[in-house]
């Protein structure tokens, strides 16, 4: 009678064990979830990328450094002279291109997306 009952109880809490399991498993791949899921990852790599990009910077700011230092570009400036813009040097378009292409002003940027519409 003892045997009967001690399977029967384990028999009715691993019905019941094997139930919930299931059931949380099913709840997790609900749409909801799984979007739910899919953003909380999207949020942690971007929090990733954002730490390695900040990472990167203070590399790049720390090289920078060391290297003005090397070529004693670290000399202070006047601050009496005035700003010179710096603009790129553009070579001399062929002879066969058309007056427009001459009379660019600089700076000059070919892809303005505006000139298509």
């Amino acid at each position: 009678m003892f045997r009967r009952t001690f399977w029967f109880t384990a028999g009715a809490a691993a019905g019941v064990w094997a139930t919930a399991k299931v059931n949380r498993k099913i709840k997790q791949l609900t749409p909801e979830s799984l979007a739910a899921q899919a953003a909380d990852k999207a949020v942690v790599a971007g929090h990733r990328l954002k730490d390695f990009a900040l990472d990167v910077r203070e590399g790049m700011v720390r090289r920078e450094a060391e290297l003005g230092e090397a070529l004693g570009l670290e000399a202070p400036v006047d601050p009496d002279l005035p700003v010179q813009p710096h603009f790129a040097v553009e070579a001399a378009p062929p002879a066969g291109r058309g007056a427009r292409a001459r009379n660019r002003k600089l700076p000059y940027n070919p892809y303005n997306r505006n000139e298509d519409h």
